[in-house]
């Protein structure tokens, strides 16, 4: 049983949360600056104390075991709030490091304008930017590998918060001289047999213009074997007449700026998404998240 008496230090709990996060005590020391062997002694005593295996180790992998599962938020909660408490005694209570995920449909028509803004608003901030698939997102915020993420909502996972950001409408791309070229007020009816290029599995906007399909009763046209993990990919495939897309509207200046393609639009409401941040429950950093929300909207593209 844990002795009530014990008290964790912040260094045992930053070693814990390394570990969990990048399940190799090698790298865990790097990014800590620290050495292994002091790593270790941090992550033994912590387990000492609390009388719990956190870590389990082997000569082929490191796990997080159920005990260091259930108390990995309270440790990353406990050591956010501290960052939190330096930075405020230093006059900026948005300093530190801020690790944002980002959708790969959202990343390169947002982060130009929203670095340098928070930069700008927030010279003591470090971000840490990284790009994935929702579904790796998510499995990242619930342990630990990142503190808020901009993807679709709703995440619908267990133990988040939300803030929306803004919804957007998703545009129809085709090829130059396509008989819906310029056209608008199209139903999504006006989708069926065309042969409709998606993203590959795991993209949310793959998956959000499969349930468009779904709810209107839509049936595409085959498109063979064509595939892509970019929209930039997709659109060029349009551009080159082996189908057509959908798009959000964020995307549409950057991406059909090169190569032989129109845009169509839906008739209201038109089909689309809405963008949010996503971050753990228990975080001490809400109010920071609020401020990058900010930012976020007013830098949206248009």
């Amino acid at each position: 049983m844990t002795d009530q008496t014990y008290q964790p230090t912040l260094s045992q709990l930053r070693a814990f949360v390394a570990i969990a996060e990048y399940r190799h005590f090698g790298t865990a020391a790097a990014r800590l600056s620290v050495s292994q062997p002091t790593l270790s002694q941090s992550l033994a005593s912590l387990e000492n104390g609390l009388k719990l295996q956190l870590i389990e180790r082997s000569t082929r992998r490191v796990l997080v075991t159920p005990a260091g599962k259930r108390l990995l938020p309270q440790a990353m909660a406990t050591l956010e709030a501290a960052d939190r408490f330096i930075a405020s005694a230093v006059g900026d209570g948005r300093g530190g490091t801020l690790r944002l995920g980002i959708i790969p449909t959202v990343a390169p028509y947002v982060l130009p304008a929203v670095l340098p803004e928070l930069r700008r608003r927030f010279p003591a901030m470090v971000p840490h930017v990284i790009e994935d698939q929702t579904a790796r997102l998510l499995d990242s915020l619930r342990n630990g590998v990142l503190d808020v993420a901009l993807l679709a909502l709703p995440s619908d996972t267990g133990g988040m918060l939300e803030i929306p950001l803004y919804s957007e409408e998703f545009v129809l791309v085709v090829p130059d001289g396509h008989e819906l070229s310029g056209r608008t007020g199209l139903s999504p009816a006006a989708l069926d047999d065309l042969p409709l290029l998606l993203l590959d599995e795991g993209h949310c906007l793959r998956d959000q213009t499969l349930d468009l399909c779904r709810a209107q009763d839509v049936r595409p046209g085959p498109v063979g074997d064509t595939r892509a993990a970019s929209l930039s990919t997709v659109v060029q495939c349009v551009a080159g007449g082996l189908g057509v897309t959908l798009i959000p509207e964020m995307a549409v200046a950057a991406e059909t700026a090169r190569g032989a393609m129109r845009i169509a639009r839906f008739a209201a409401p038109a089909p689309g998404r809405t963008l949010g941040l996503v971050f753990r429950g228990s975080t001490a950093r809400t109010e920071d998240y609020e401020q990058l929300a900010d930012v976020i909207r007013t830098q949206r593209p248009m």
